[in-house]
Formats: structure tokens, C-alpha cells, sequence
């Protein structure tokens, strides 16, 4: 009985009294994944329209399936 309950143990279950992960150290990385997360967003959803950086459809058409995926249009 004790070998099954070694075994079904998930190591990745916080216990209680762990501490928590202090703001200085997650805010870095926090403003990282949004950073990331809004270029790209700006080049699936607006570059190749209104407001440009690249010339050119090569973007548009890199991002074209996705940008339908996510519900952008862009016809």
C-alpha cells in the first residue's frame, strides 16, 4: 500500500508553507511574455493593412492562415 502511494505521489503539487514567488521576481518576465505577446499580435492583426513597417505581402501572407484562425479579416 505504501509503494502505490509513493508512486501516485505528483511531485508538482505545491505543499502547503512553500513560499510564494516574490512580484521582483516574476514582473521581469511577466512584461517579456506581454511584450512578445503584443508584437505578435500587431503582425497578425494589423501589419499589411493601414499600418505598414514592411513593404511588401510577404508578412500578410506568412501570417494569413492565422490571421483567419484568430478571426482577423483582412479581405
Amino acid at each position: 500500500m505504501a509503494e502505490s502511494a509513493r508512486v501516485l505521489d505528483d511531485q508538482f503539487i505545491p505543499v502547503a508553507g512553500m513560499p510564494a514567488i516574490p512580484l521582483r521576481d516574476f514582473a521581469p518576465w511577466a512584461a517579456l511574455g506581454l511584450l512578445l505577446a503584443l508584437i505578435f499580435l500587431y503582425f497578425v492583426s494589423t501589419e499589411q493593412g493601414a499600418v505598414s513597417l514592411f513593404k511588401g505581402t510577404s508578412v500578410h501572407e506568412f501570417v494569413h492562415d492565422g490571421r483567419h484562425l484568430l478571426g482577423f479579416p483582412c479581405h
